[in-house]
């Protein structure tokens, strides 16, 4: 495998920091790194396969040197910045941020879902959002064999998607202090209240859901709907998913097809009270499954539980992965 110079933007971050652990568990075939960050992070330090890298402030002329890929997750405003330029230098951004998403320029990828769309990439891929990674593991097995109809999306958001602020609010409301990223307590609490709300009285998130849903699935068609709630909970995203589908299905073979899908590890016996739960999502990659079962209220549906951690899988891992098919592809 062709070894590349690879870039961390945002690298201070708690999703920049996931990268670097996520980078040194999958070994990728790294010449030169680089990390970098806002000159409010330069000149620290952090330790990567066991050397010492110093951060460097991100500038116009940080993509002059030959960077093959670079892993963005800085926020929106840098990745609308920065990005194009990083890509005029011949680098492939793989962007965390919500900046790029829906550019029809731009491919939307979950490595196990729609790998092939890399293909057409103008050296910028949008990595999803979080909450919409996970469930597109859970749905594209079962989107291939049965055909989805409508989609309705129930969220249960742990506070680390909201980045260091959200864990302090957390952390410090349990011991009886004010809120101060979110507008209102989230100890003992739970905030149907994802992003900014938008005209329509959904919120930026739960439009997120919708849109890139389609987006990834190729079908601009697809019903769906989402309520996005953040609960206090520090890592892993659990979410409630109801399916609705063109084709009958047979459950026990729905559930074989989720047992064999990649990225998926199912946990579906509630007689022995097995479940996916937050907790034991937290610091895994792969994708949890469980609570399979007909939806009786209509002729062909499906309730699904799915959960998994929300900075790797929800975004550090899957940008990793994204470079690891870029690389492949390498000569």
């Amino acid at each position: 495998m062709k070894k590349v110079n690879l870039a961390v933007v945002g690298a201070t971050g708690m999703v920049g920091r996931t990268f670097l652990k996520v980078l040194e568990e999958r070994q990728l075939p790294i010449e030169n790194f680089y990390v970098m960050a806002s000159s409010r992070s330069a000149g620290s330090t952090l330790t990567f396969n066991g050397k010492e890298y110093v951060v460097e402030e991100l500038t116009e002329h940080s993509f002059d040197k030959p960077i093959d890929i670079a892993l963005f997750s800085a926020g929106g405003s840098t990745s609308e910045k920065f990005a194009p330029i990083a890509a005029a230098h011949g680098c492939i951004v793989i962007d965390n941020s919500s900046q790029w998403r829906m550019d029809p320029e731009v491919p939307l990828v979950v490595p196990e879902v729609n790998p092939e769309d890399i293909a057409w990439h103008k050296n910028i891929i949008a990595n999803p959002n979080c909450s919409t990674i996970q469930a597109m593991v859970a749905l594209k097995p079962l989107d291939d064999k049965y055909k989805i109809k409508r989609v309705v999306y129930s969220t249960y958001q742990a506070v680390s998607g909201a980045g260091l602020a959200g864990w302090k609010d957390l952390e410090n409301g349990l011991k009886g202090e004010a809120p101060k990223k979110f507008p209102h307590p989230i100890a003992n609490n739970c905030l149907p209240h994802i992003d900014v709300f938008l005209d329509n009285g959904y919120t930026k998130e739960e439009m997120k859901m919708v849109n890139e849903t389609r987006k990834i699935l190729h079908n601009d068609n697809m019903r769906v709907t989402a309520t996005t709630v953040r609960v206090p909970v520090f890592d892993s995203h659990s979410e409630s998913i109801n399916i609705e589908f063109e084709k009958p299905f047979d459950l026990d073979e729905l559930i074989e097809t989720l047992r064999n899908a990649p990225g998926v590890v199912l946990q579906n016996n509630s007689q022995e009270n097995e479940y996916p739960l937050a907790i034991n999502a937290a610091g895994h990659d792969e994708v949890f499954i469980g609570r399979i079962r007909r939806d009786e209220s209509v002729e062909s549906g499906v309730n699904l539980w799915v959960v998994a951690d929300n900075i790797r899988k929800g975004a550090a891992t899957n940008a990793v992965q994204i470079a690891e098919e870029i690389i492949k592809n390498m000569q």
